[in-house]
């Protein structure tokens, strides 16, 4: 994939989704296709499946077939078809996704892929808590294409699922022995479209003694602070009484990070509240479009020490610790 075709105007809420399918075989012997997406912020290639697989010892989720050799890089290898629980049909013309967010490159099995779709956030659906339930949370996001419906994972989650060292939750214990009091008072906004990355965030900076408002979108961030602002308003107050910063995921239905933060720093009232962007995706040129958009800092996940402290330096107004 070329940088040209990656990069989309800061705050544009548009994203490019890669379109794939996998096809699994049904208990009475039938074929049946599920379609699937991810941003194309996140593939590095597409390939054909290796012929050598190197399996690996120990004990490892059982989707994870192990490793193969791509001009001189030791990939490990995963069949998503079994990691979402389906019998994936055996074909030798299956292709193969490389991948690679929050500095980990993963390559991903599919039966195959469709299409490269540019749409806008507003267009993504967020799932159903019956959808989430079905698919252990894997999912973040619908996208209808006339009758066919396509699934957004969270391939942040299946990565951590199978290498705990990935994982926030990992971090929490480490982060919590040590329970302090530093944003006691401290009211901060959390947008993030993943419930298991919500929590996390919740648990870590309650610990942290701030007061936390979570949401699942960039829309909800965006609502929760207009209504920050009319109660403002209509008892005489300053926002900061309200709110002291923002920290938001990029990728998120309705209304992405990017949208968010604009809006924020377009705002009279708002722009005085810092933005950090916290994202799997923050790369050279992925940092540029959120300085573009007026983010104050911007973190990789899942760094939630460097967060804390970045949050808290902010606050200070100590400014942007930007890399």
């Amino acid at each position: 994939m070329s940088e040209h075709n990656l990069l989309l105007d800061a705050a544009s809420n548009e994203l490019e989704v890669i379109e794939f399918y996998l096809t699994e075989i049904m208990e009475d012997g039938t074929e049946y296709s599920s379609y699937y997406g991810m941003n194309v912020a996140k593939v590095l290639e597409i390939i054909r499946l290796p012929e050598t697989i190197t399996s690996v010892p120990g004990n490892h989720h059982p989707a994870a077939l192990g490793t193969f050799n791509l001009r001189d890089r030791v990939l490990p290898l995963v069949d998503l078809g079994l990691w979402l629980g389906k019998k994936q049909k055996e074909q030798t013309d299956r292709k193969v996704i490389v991948s690679e967010f929050s500095d980990v490159v993963t390559a991903f099995i599919v039966s195959g892929v469709t299409n490269i779709h540019r749409i806008s956030w507003a267009q993504v659906e967020p799932p159903g808590k019956y959808l989430q339930a079905l698919s252990h949370s894997s999912i973040t996001g619908v996208v209808r294409f006339g009758e066919r419906i396509v699934f957004l994972l969270d391939m942040e989650m299946i990565i951590a699922s199978m290498n705990p060292s990935l994982s926030m939750e990992s971090q929490i214990k480490s982060l919590t022995q040590e329970k302090t009091t530093t944003g006691a008072g401290y009211k901060v906004l959390v947008a993030d479209d993943s419930s298991s990355i919500r929590k996390v965030l919740v648990h870590v900076l309650e610990q942290g003694g701030y007061q936390v408002t979570a949401v699942a979108s960039g829309s909800e961030a965006w609502g929760m602070l207009e209504k920050w602002k009319a109660t403002a308003k209509n008892e005489n107050k300053g926002i900061k009484d309200y709110l002291d910063i923002v920290v938001s995921d990029i990728e998120m239905p309705e209304m992405d990070g990017h949208t968010l933060t604009k809006k924020i720093k377009g705002d009279p009232e708002l722009r005085g509240i810092p933005v950090v962007l916290f994202s799997s995706l923050i790369s050279d040129v992925v940092r540029q479009q959120g300085l573009k958009a007026g983010a104050d800092d911007q973190v990789s996940k899942p760094d939630l020490p460097g967060l804390s402290l970045r949050i808290k330096k902010l606050i200070d107004g100590g400014g942007a610790a930007q890399e």
